[in-house]
């Protein structure tokens, strides 16, 4: 696997799009910009009119493995997908790791957006405790802040 420059991520899931939706207004009003913002979910009405709403474009439709469709769009999708596509193959679980999260977090992530959560992630090294901060106060499931390797 060729390095890649990452960043450093806090991601979190929320239960719906009504807490998703709630949980990223308040990152906005807080100064992270939409184009630090990701959001991954099941492929549906709702979700996309989510990522529409948040990030002012379509998310692209990606087959997952452990997942199936989904929708998703920002930063985190490149990093976990690499150059060989790998979401497809290895799903959130197997390419977590890229961007600083242990296997276990990523089958926590893995598993919880494929119950139908919306998987939230900042790219906000600077601001990492403020975003995850915010996805617990609202209501963001397992949120945490990935580690760089070789910071830990």
């Amino acid at each position: 696997m060729a390095d890649v420059e990452t960043g450093c991520f806090t991601i979190g899931v929320f239960q719906d799009v009504a807490w998703a939706s709630k949980g990223l207004a308040a990152l906005q009003r807080a100064g992270f910009p939409a184009e630090s913002l990701t959001i991954l979910a099941k492929d549906t009405p709702e979700a996309a009119a989510l990522v529409e709403k948040t990030l002012g474009a379509a998310g692209e439709r990606l087959d997952v493995a452990g997942i199936g469709a989904i929708l998703a769009r920002g930063p985190l999708v490149d990093a976990l997908q690499g150059s060989a596509r790998d979401l497809a193959k290895l799903g959130i679980a197997g390419t977590m790791r890229r961007v600083g999260f242990q296997a276990h977090d990523g089958r926590i992530f893995e598993a919880l957006a494929g119950r139908g959560g919306i998987l939230v992630a900042i790219r906000s090294e600077p601001r990492a405790a403020d975003a995850l901060a915010l996805l617990h106060s609202y209501g963001g499931g397992n949120a945490a802040i990935g580690a760089w390797t070789g910071r830990v």
